[in-house]
């Protein structure tokens, strides 16, 4: 797995740790970056502050595009994956959109129930095909 691909895999496992704590993403971050077991990787930072500093932006646009499922109704990792996902297709520039679509869909495939890695494609392209009106 690329450096990037950890440092995604380590802001969804913080994020996913913050919502089953019911807990701020910052602050889960914080204590992690503070026991730096293993050390925190700068893009994980970025992704984990870019999600919390958008959450009601990101969250308003899945429930809005996902068909058929609400926010609660997804597993809690699908709705975490496609927070990270989200903000990296929408809002950072530093990796090609194709490439935020295939990590996301593979860590899908590995993490989460085997409709997922379809349903986070379909919600990501659609993103992307939509980019330039949602990121306004």
């Amino acid at each position: 797995m690329s450096a990037r691909g950890k440092a995604r895999r380590r802001a969804l496992d913080i994020l996913f740790e913050a919502e089953a704590r019911d807990e701020d993403p910052l602050g889960v971050l914080a204590e992690r970056v503070e026991r730096a077991e293993p050390p925190v990787n700068e893009y994980t930072v970025s992704l984990v502050e870019g999600v919390a500093g958008r959450l009601g932006r990101i969250d308003d646009l899945i429930s809005t595009y996902s068909e058929g499922w609400t926010m609660e109704r997804m597993p809690a990792v699908d709705r975490n994956i496609l927070r990270v996902g989200t903000y990296e297709m929408l809002w950072s520039d530093e990796v090609p959109e194709g490439v935020v679509i295939s990590e996301w869909v593979a860590l899908a495939g590995e993490l989460s129930t085997d409709e997922s890695p379809q349903f986070v494609n379909g919600l990501l392209a659609r993103f992307k095909q939509l980019k330039p009106s949602l990121t306004l």
